[in-house]
């Protein structure tokens, strides 16, 4: 069997819960190149003197650029530089597993370019890493460094060499690292079934216990993203949201465990997930009949010609009793777990509350296309379950090494599209209209782990390639540890809080950008104070709001969206690069959105006004930058002033939510709201909000709802020159739902496009934000769903239309029963977060916030 002889096959029965094991408390964290310090979770990191015998031929040097994505500078902003082979030599227990972290960060060092460098790994006789560039990789991450993380197996060695060997192809070639981990883990590793195989004699298991394994993706499903400190077991891990690799228009809906629950760790290692991954889950959904039409799906593209192991973490937190519910596993359209051996996780554990773990192994090939894993859930019928549903807590994959010991994959490609932006580097302010724009400052700890994920979703950045300046893009989250909120802003307080996630620009750098504030470049007013467009060093053009010394509102909300979005990146957010806090001027300094405000778009403007199906995929982007705010940051964060003017679109026509001035960091979820004094825009204002002055996540609910009716009908949220009745659109829309004559106020230029079931579908979920009570609003979660639903039933109807005109057969929807091969539902034929790529007339006016009729703060 192909890749199989290095397995130890033994026929033993398939079981994988492991007992408790206690973890040692061996870690140690090495600051290569440098003295040592305090990372910014106040984590110590010691010299690297000890551990490497020989130093000759090494090099100590200082980066010369912080990237804003860079969360501490330890161990990131000092390399040690090997030009010749080096080894480390570190002190172990003999069989113990070993966790190795290695921290990369190809900034610009003195001396050297790093587009230069390539190297290999060995951990002893393993083959960690070959001909590795850590700067293609982060090009092709869009991320500023990378982490690569490792389990080796248990030796008899009481030592472990690490070397690091310049690669013999290139010539001017050095090896580099940042940072290194090396932490005592139990091993959790074991006997697992090969998925796609079977053998009555024991050949389709596969033994791990005493194999090196590459961590791929690590994540926790339907909840927030996990920082190392709260991890468990001392093992620092991080544990990431999953929405990002969801496939189909299809994402669920997220489930979080009742705060009385307890998690009783009966037969698994506590060292296995933190509580969190087992408090929080993501499911099909309520409707049983419509999840038997589709499978929750992720897609994760990794090398090929290994073999991987996917881990699929459960804990049952709704149900007390055996099939109240029972899923089919499929991974690559093979049957992991289906039929009378369907998961039924209370089964599995024995209890309510009992984390359970599943290990499956598969292999993939290198046929092209076919350099995925690909894990799919749906509802088992054969069991005959209460309620068809299928869910998941959390998911780790894992790389097995191959025969040769090996665990080097190649280098990723950067994407077509972005070598092309990076190739259209802007001359000056003038002639750059037509490049390409920064997306934001990267949340490279998001992906640290990621070999070559989000290649699938080529998002565009633009790096400076005189060798002076790195700056990268991405949209995951960076999470630190911020309290929101507070006194007014200092030099000191702010220099402090945003340290590593934005930079510091002096007003000399901004008056320069601005060219010295010139009225020319004005574009937009609000009530921060003028808006700016503008172009900082290496051609980026950004946005650059300018404080009204005169508002006191204005240096609040300075405070406000320095502390939200230093911490905050998502695709579907304004990035924050940077701020300005010197000379007595306050400035922030986002991306530049090239095609301005949702709303200029849709109605009052001179533009062609958008097609429904556009409208819909914006409406549908700005839903999951809201739905990330909600569940998917760190803190619940409320944005409260959710508006079309808000709504920002960059050059893709992809929407991104902006100004963070009234956010606020929201509730615990036990707590449930937060007591604040009113704030937002009328006609988008929450009336339960204005009633009680306690604000929920349901606020928002509420002022996206108001967005829908505006994308659907065309006209502001108040219109007072129009009768009373119909002044607040939202009180008009829902009188006319209710009449039945919803079809009169719909924008005329898309009337006839919307297919009725779209309609129905989308109008409802418009109506159900607008509940006067938040308590019967839907969740952005639910919101999200039913969006994407809507779009699907759009274009469904459209190909239906093509097909009929056209006489062609296109893309179909292929299901089975519970059986050897997963079914799939691709009716879109896209994956969620894919770039919208609508067919309009480039256009280089952009307004940057919320600058059309400000009012209402």
């Amino acid at each position: 069997m192909k890749n199989m002889s290095f397995f130890a096959i033994s026929v033993v029965g398939f079981s994988l819960i492991f007992n408790a094991v206690v973890v040692s408390s061996q870690s140690l964290s090495i600051d290569c190149g440098a003295k040592g310090g305090k990372d910014e979770d106040g984590r110590t990191w010691v010299e690297d003197t000890k551990y490497l015998p020989s130093s000759e031929n090494s090099v100590q040097v200082q980066a010369g650029f912080q990237d804003p994505s860079l969360l501490s500078t330890v161990p990131y902003m000092n390399a040690r530089i090997f030009k010749s082979p080096a080894t480390y030599k570190f002190s172990i227990k003999p069989k113990q597993r070993y966790l190795v972290r290695f921290h990369f960060y190809p900034s610009t060092y003195q001396n050297f370019n790093v587009s230069n460098s390539f190297f290999a790994v060995t951990a002893g006789e393993v083959k960690l890493l070959n001909n590795f560039s850590a700067a293609i990789t982060c090009q092709a991450l869009t991320q500023a460094y990378v982490i690569k993380e490792y389990s080796l197996a248990p030796s008899d060695s009481d030592a472990l060499h690490i070397t690091f060997t310049p690669s013999a192809n290139y010539s001017n070639t050095f090896a580099f690292v940042n940072g290194i981990e090396l932490i005592e883990m139990p091993n959790l590793f074991g006997m697992m079934k090969l998925v796609g195989y079977a053998d009555p004699m024991g050949a389709d298991l596969v033994d791990t216990s005493a194999e090196n394994l590459e961590m791929m993706f690590r994540l926790n499903v339907g909840g927030q993203s996990i920082p190392p400190g709260k991890d468990v077991g001392g093992l620092l891990r991080s544990w990431f949201y999953d929405e990002p690799y969801l496939y189909g228009a299809t994402l669920g809906v997220t489930l979080k465990a009742d705060q009385n629950l307890e998690i009783d760790y009966q037969n698994i290692s506590k060292s296995s997930a933190p509580e969190d991954v087992y408090r929080t889950a993501r499911s099909m959904g309520r409707d049983s009949d419509m999840n038997l039409k589709y499978n929750l799906t992720w897609e994760f593209h990794v090398d090929p010609n290994f073999t991987y192991i996917v881990r699929l973490h459960f804990c049952e937190f709704l149900y007390d009793k055996p099939n109240m519910r029972a899923s089919n596993i499929y991974i690559n359209n093979e049957t992991a777990q289906g039929g009378v051996e369907s998961a039924d996780v209370f089964i599995w554990a024995k209890g309510k509350g009992v984390p359970v773990y599943k290990d499956y192994a598969v292999m993939v090939s290198d046929v092209e296309g076919d350099e995925n894993v690909k894990l799919q859930l749906s509802p088992s019928t054969v069991l005959k379950p209460r309620y068809y549903d299928a869910f998941l807590n959390g998911l780790e994959i894992f790389k097995l090494n191959d025969g040769n010991r090996s665990l080097a994959g190649k280098n990723p490609e950067p994407s077509v599209m972005m070598l092309q932006t990076e190739n259209e580097k802007p001359k000056s302010f003038t002639k750059a209209e037509d490049d390409y724009v920064i997306v934001g400052a990267t949340g490279g700890a998001a992906v640290a782990f990621v070999v070559v994920a989000l290649l699938v979703f080529f998002y565009t950045k633009k790096r400076k390639v005189d060798g002076t300046e790195s700056h990268t893009a991405s949209w995951l989250p960076v999470y630190g540890n911020s309290n929101v909120g507070g006194s007014k802003s200092s030099s000191n307080h702010l220099a402090t809080l945003a340290q590593g996630l934005c930079r510091h620009f002096s007003i000399a750098e901004i008056k320069q950008a601005t060219k010295n504030f010139d009225e020319s470049n004005v574009i937009g007013v609000g009530g921060f104070g003028k808006v700016y467009k503008g172009v900082i060093s290496g051609g980026t053009h950004v946005a650059v709001k300018r404080s009204n010394p005169s508002s006191e509102q204005g240096i609040n909300e300075f405070q406000t969206e320095i502390e939200m979005l230093s911490k905050l990146r998502h695709k579907h957010l304004v990035s924050l690069i940077g701020f300005c806090e010197d000379g007595g001027e306050m400035c922030l300094v986002y991306d530049y959105m090239a095609r301005g405000t949702f709303r200029e778009h849709i109605y009052n403007n001179k533009k062609p006004n958008l097609s429904w199906k556009q409208r819909l995929e914006i409406c549908i982007g700005a839903a999951r930058g809201l739905h990330y705010l909600h569940t998917g940051a760190k803190y619940t964060i409320i944005h409260r002033d959710v508006k079309t003017t808000n709504i920002l679109l960059d050059e893709k026509w992809v929407a991104k939510v902006s100004d963070f001035g009234l956010s606020k960091t929201g509730p615990d979820l036990n707590q449930g709201h937060v007591s604040t004094v009113v704030k937002g825009s009328f006609g988008y204002l929450d009336p339960e909000y204005f009633r009680r002055q306690q604000l929920t996540e349901k606020s928002d609910v509420y002022s996206f709802g108001v967005v829908l009716f505006e994308a659907l009908c065309s006209r502001p949220a108040l219109n007072p020159s129009l009768p009373k009745e119909q002044v607040s659109l939202a009180d008009w829309a829902l009188s006319c739902y209710k009449k039945g004559t919803l079809d009169d106020i719909i924008d005329p230029d898309i009337k006839d496009k919307i297919d009725p079931e779209c309609l129905q579908k989308f109008s409802e979920t418009a109506v159900k934000c607008l509940s006067d009570q938040g308590i019967d609003r839907p969740s952005m979660g639910d919101v999200l769903w039913n969006l994407e639903y809507a779009l699907q039933l759009q274009e469904t109807a459209d190909s239906t239309k093509s097909r009929s005109s056209s006489g062609r057969e296109q893309g179909s929807v292929r299901s089975t029963e519970d059986g050897s091969v997963g079914h799939r539902r691709e009716a879109s034929g896209r994956s969620v977060g894919s770039e919208l790529e609508l067919n309009e007339s480039k256009d280089e006016s952009a307004i940057f916030s919320q600058l059309v009729n400000p009012t209402g703060r």
